[in-house]
């Protein structure tokens, strides 16, 4: 019953978090991987969080996007067919930074740090889904940046419902492994 009830509660707050959006002017914007689809376009998902980068980018909160996703099953380095598809927005090159490296969203923003080093960024808005918000925020004020703000992909499916239970367990698991 205790654990029923702390998911409850973990996931009201987790969804509370993650749907209200916090953007403030910042030096970049952090857009999370999710999955290509098999012919190497962008998921409805991911599409969905690169829209979403790109509308924040559009009304000049930041001047620079970081693009994160490593190489997935299917194939593709998810930051590139991120990149490409920015690109074909209209996008300047030189706006995008590409960290095809990360994995998970923990070595995502472990590969942020020294990205804003190398860049002199202070300050980051976090794009993704609203369910994976918290945890994101979280990882990053415990590496030591202290001024994120963040802005959610407007896209849901049945799946998000699965999705806000994993990221319970996904959120403790952080916690405890670091």
């Amino acid at each position: 019953m205790f654990l029923a009830s702390w998911l409850i509660i973990h996931s009201t707050v987790i969804t509370i978090d993650g749907l209200n959006d916090n953007v403030e002017k910042a030096d970049c914007i952090l857009i999370l991987g999710n999955q290509i689809n098999k012919d190497g376009t962008l998921s409805d998902r991911l599409k969905s969080r690169v829209d979403k980068g790109l509308e924040v980018y559009l009304m000049k909160f930041a001047p620079k996007i970081i693009v994160s996703g490593g190489l997935g099953k299917e194939g593709y380095y998810e930051a590139r067919e991120m990149k490409k598809y920015l690109l074909s927005k209209g996008l300047n090159s030189n706006d995008i930074i590409v960290d095809d490296k990360a994995l998970t969203t923990y070595q995502t923003m472990c590969n942020y740090i020294p990205t804003a080093k190398r860049h002199h960024f202070n300050s980051v808005i976090i794009v993704s889904q609203f369910y994976h918000i918290s945890r994101s925020t979280s990882i990053l004020h415990a590496l030591g940046v202290s001024s994120i703000s963040t802005a959610h992909a407007e896209y849901f499916e049945w799946r998000d419902l699965y999705s806000v239970i994993r990221e319970f367990f996904a959120y403790y698991w952080w916690k405890v492994s670091k």
